[in-house]
Parts: structure tokens; C-alpha cells; sequence
């Protein structure tokens, strides 16, 4: 079994990115990776169940917070 490790680089390869939009790469543990423009802040890695979590979780409170008014 190859042991593939992750590189810090590695979300700027279009291979783990769906559609040009979607960050997906299992060897990535970090929840909030760089957008591949630095400058254009952070993406949530789809691969990572954490992070697809804390995704859900803030769009369901911003959805009770927007609706309760």
C-alpha cells in the first residue's frame, strides 16, 4: 500500500478540485483550506466530514437567525 501524504501545495492541483468550485482531497485534514487565490480567503474541503459539518452548521443557524425575524 503506497502511504500518500498530503502537501501543503497540494489544493492548488485541479485534480481536487469538482467543477473548478469544490475542494476534495481526503489527504487534506485541514477544514478550512486556501481558495487556490489566496486572496480570496478560505474553502471548505467537501472531503473532510468536519468540515462538510461546521458548513451545515453555520447555513443552519444563519437560516434560523434570518427566519426567526
Amino acid at each position: 500500500m503506497e502511504d500518500v501524504k498530503f502537501k501543503n501545495e497540494d489544493y492548488l492541483d485541479s485534480k481536487y478540485w469538482i467543477w473548478g468550485i469544490f475542494y476534495f482531497n481526503k489527504n487534506d485534514k485541514r477544514i478550512f483550506p486556501p481558495k487556490r487565490i489566496k486572496q480570496m480567503g478560505w474553502t471548505v474541503n467537501f472531503a473532510n466530514p468536519i468540515s462538510v459539518g461546521v458548513l451545515i452548521a453555520t447555513l443552519t443557524i444563519i437560516y434560523f437567525v434570518v427566519s426567526s425575524n
